[in-house]
């Protein structure tokens, strides 16, 4: 494209943009996919946070989703009119929330689940329920449900189909009347598990009076859900549930950051903030850094261009807007891929959303908010870079800047002393003198390399984090085939019963008990596990992978349980016990265990047992199965009556592989192609720009002799060793990213550990190369292809 070609009715800054935009057709193209990748990052994590944060306080609001859970062992229904009582309370629900056995009629074995009741003859005050199909349960009927719609799915049920349950000793047949969403079970997951799996957890709503009468419950409950008034202080309303509760068992009431299914909504969300905070500056600063040096190196070039522009009338500010609208341009490209990009994935995601999570609705939909904060930043970082460049060439009068810059004197400064070594040949000694000669010029090649190296590597690191947090737990911290959760704590003739069974090789008791450690004014609320001593199939390491064994009274805690207290080993810290008798005892924390996923507490087994004041009991045990008859021992367990839930190593890690492949997996897979596109735009600019200010010189070495293969070499032979000096650079700058994003992705749920494995070194270092390859390909092209009359002209 040239003058001539365009309409005779533009301007000439107008013309001479066109131009200088298809010169530099494939360097806009690539800072643009730079710009486009911190773009739509930005925006994805955005609209899907926004999205979700909107879903969840609109489906919150409609479901009048509780905000305070209080399980107690069995309060009479009197003990509701003083907790409706409590200053802040807004509504309270009384209800039987109880652990149940399903049996689906066609599957081997039972699902674990649970029994909720429904007020009589009217709506619910707290936590309604969203029905999706069919009818809710009549009032007068002890025979009818309404099913969680995900449990439904998964095996395959309809309404009118009917279930055999068991609760609390007693075994009944129910029908199914409908398909219901909880707003309270919106990440359904069955207690002990990691994962959801909707075909082996299901929750049953039953109406008040039949599931009393069917679980001997009448004239009283086993949990009671409330919403709190505006400014109403949780702290203080809990303390006062737990006061008028604790005669008849409470167990502690609770908030919202401590149920299940919102703490892993909320999970999300921040990882979500989190991602949105960290990726997209690290992308728009090697954007920006892109502009700065494509178009610091333009202006230089077109130095006399400019002074003739100068001395034709136009003004410094004229000269300065025609370059500024050319990093519009570049910035708008960017910026418009960016926006489709991320829209796209964003609308992708919400999909593979709303598998995991039960809400009606999910609509991916960014506020106007995010798209002017993404305009605003992409807008930045380009001007930022660019009008920096600018600003110096414009200043310079018409004559000045009509002139070359005077080509310093090198005669005797740096780079002298290569000519001292003979072994160097002619061409090599032209690289080592321009890298050495022009060290800011090659300073900002090596940091565009290093900075595209990190990014790449930082990022794919997030995938061996995975890999070994998920290894780790698995097959170093808990070691056992199957874990056995009762239907209440259990003495010795369980586990031994248990323990006979043809198959198991191993078996480990454990006890969990809900507590609330306070430290320094900070409380948390978390099961205290009672292990045995010595255990082998369930355990917590230490930082190096050590296991951590409870001394005689004392605690081993996480190290996230530790720093939300604000503790460390050796710090005492106040244990109260939620269930049975509710000791309150001072006890010292002995070691701190680092664990991938959730917080972690546990004492002896034996020291449990005292601090409850009752006899060693078991919550559930671990097993190790011989492989062989792995299934008929799992099938056995789900048919014993004091067995509540069976978990299978095997089956829980392959489902925690896939949620994050497909959770976390698929937004990494789109970082690492964004991160291998600004490597490519990091090493193409850098050659390509040296081969348009280098034009002139490689044309005088063509004219003197020098064939096609030296004069490339002399080029790309820059590019490749400032590439290779920048490589270790990258490795490095990659290793010191990889820790920040471990540390910023970190929440309650799970924390990404640092790990880099070889390979991804490897891996990294080889899209580097095959850039700087692809890129040294593209500018041979096009020296071959070289005017040598115009380039010594000192025309582009």
């Amino acid at each position: 494209m040239s003058f001539v070609h365009l309409p005779a009715w533009l301007g000439i800054l107008d013309r001479k943009l066109l131009r200088d935009l298809w010169a530099i057709r494939v360097q806009v193209l690539a800072i643009a996919l730079v710009i486009a990748g911190g773009v739509s990052i930005q925006l994805l994590s955005a609209g899907l946070m926004t999205s979700l944060q909107e879903t969840r306080r609109v489906y919150y609001e409609q479901s009048l989703m509780a905000d305070i859970w209080a399980p107690v062992v069995r309060a009479p229904d009197r003990s509701v009119q003083p907790l409706a009582e409590i200053g802040g309370v807004q509504a309270v629900e009384a209800r039987i929330r109880m652990p149940a056995r399903i049996d689906v009629p066609g599957r081997a074995g039972f699902a674990a689940g649970e029994l909720i009741s429904l007020p009589e003859g009217r709506e619910a005050s707290v936590n309604r329920l969203y029905l999706e199909m069919g009818r809710l349960p009549d009032p007068h009927r002890r025979d009818e449900v309404a099913v969680l719609k995900g449990f439904a799915l998964a095996n395959g049920l309809l309404p009118g189909d009917f279930l055999d349950v068991t609760a609390q000793g007693s075994q009944f047949r129910v029908t199914i009347t409908g398909f219901v969403l909880s707003a309270e079970h919106v990440y359904s997951i069955a207690p002990g598990q990691l994962v959801p799996d909707e075909a082996e957890f299901g929750v049953l709503w039953m109406s008040h009076l039949p599931l009393a009468q069917l679980t001997d419950r009448r004239g009283s409950f086993t949990e009671a859900v409330f919403r709190l008034r505006d400014l109403a202080q949780e702290a203080a309303v809990i303390a006062e549930i737990d006061r008028i509760l604790a005669p008849y068992g409470g167990l502690g009431a609770y908030g919202r950051k401590d149920q299940l299914s919102d703490a892993f909504v909320s999970s999300e969300i921040d990882q979500l903030q989190t991602l949105g905070q960290v990726v997209p500056p690290v992308f728009l600063a090697v954007a920006a850094f892109l502009v700065y040096v494509v178009v610091s190196r333009l202006v230089q070039v077109q130095r006399p261009a400019i002074g003739l522009l100068k001395s034709y009338g136009y003004s410094d500010l004229e000269v300065t807007m025609h370059y500024f609208r050319l990093l519009m341009i570049i910035g708008g490209l960017g910026l418009l891929i960016g926006i489709l990009l991320g829209a796209w994935f964003g609308h992708r995601l919400t999909a593979m959303y709303i598998r995991y999570y039960d809400f009606p609705y999910l609509i991916f939909r960014a506020s106007l908010t995010d798209y002017v904060i993404v305009c605003a930043v992409s807008a930045a970082a380009v001007v930022g870079g660019g009008l920096v460049a600018v600003r110096r060439v414009a200043r310079l009068n018409p004559a000045e800047a009509m002139n070359p810059p005077p080509p310093p004197d090198f005669s005797r400064g740096a780079g002298t002393w290569i000519t001292r070594f003979d072994f160097i040949d002619q061409q090599t000694r032209m690289i080592l003198r321009q890298i050495v000669r022009w060290p800011g010029r090659a300073a900002l090649t090596v940091s565009g390399v290093t900075a595209s190296l990190a990014l790449l590597i930082s990022v794919m690191t997030m995938t061996d984090a995975m890999q070994h947090m998920i290894a780790t737990h698995f097959a170093e911290a808990n070691r056992y085939d199957a874990a056995v959760i009762f239907n209440e704590a259990r003495d010795a003739r369980a586990e031994r019963e248990i323990a006979r069974m043809p198959g198991v090789t191993m078996a480990e008791p454990f006890r969990a008990v809900p507590v609330r450690i306070e430290a320094a004014q900070r409380s948390e609320r978390v099961a205290l596990m009672g292990v045995v001593e010595g255990a082998e199939l369930s355990r917590l390491l230490d930082a190096k992978g050590r296991p951590v064994t409870p001394p005689p009274g004392g605690l081993v805690l996480s190290s996230d349980l530790a720093a939300r207290l604000s503790i460390a080993a050796g710090d005492d810290v106040r244990i109260s016990v939620l269930e049975g008798r509710r000791p309150v005892r001072t006890l010292p924390v002995s070691a701190i265990a680092e664990t991938y996923f959730g917080s972690g507490a546990q004492m002896e087994a034996g020291d449990l047992a005292r601090l409850l004041g009752d006899s060693q009991l078991a919550s559930g045990v671990y097993l190790r199965l011989d492989p062989a008859l792995e299934t008929a021992v799992h099938d056995k367990l789900r048919d014993a009556p004091l067995v509540t839930g069976v978990t299978l190593q095997n089956q829980a890690r392959e489902r925690l592989s896939q949620l994050m492949d497909e959770n976390l997996g698929v937004s990494l897979g789109v970082f690492v192609i964004f991160a291998a596109v600004i490597a490519l735009g990091v090493v193409y600019n850098t050659v390509r720009i040296s081969f348009i200010e280098r034009q002139r010189e490689l044309a005088s070495l063509r004219v003197l002799g020098f064939s096609r293969g030296a004069v490339s070499y002399i080029l790309l032979g820059e590019v490749a060793l400032l590439t290779l000096l920048a490589i270790p650079l990258g490795l490095i700058a990659g290793a010191g990213l990889s820790v920040y994003f471990s540390h910023a992705m970190a929440s309650d749920l799970f924390r990404l550990p640092f790990i880099i494995n070889p390979a991804t070194y490897a891996f990294a270092t080889l899209v580097i190369l095959g850039a700087a390859a692809l890129s040294g390909l593209l500018v041979r092209h096009q020296i071959d292809r070289l005017d040598l009359v115009e380039a010594l002209k000192g025309l582009q």
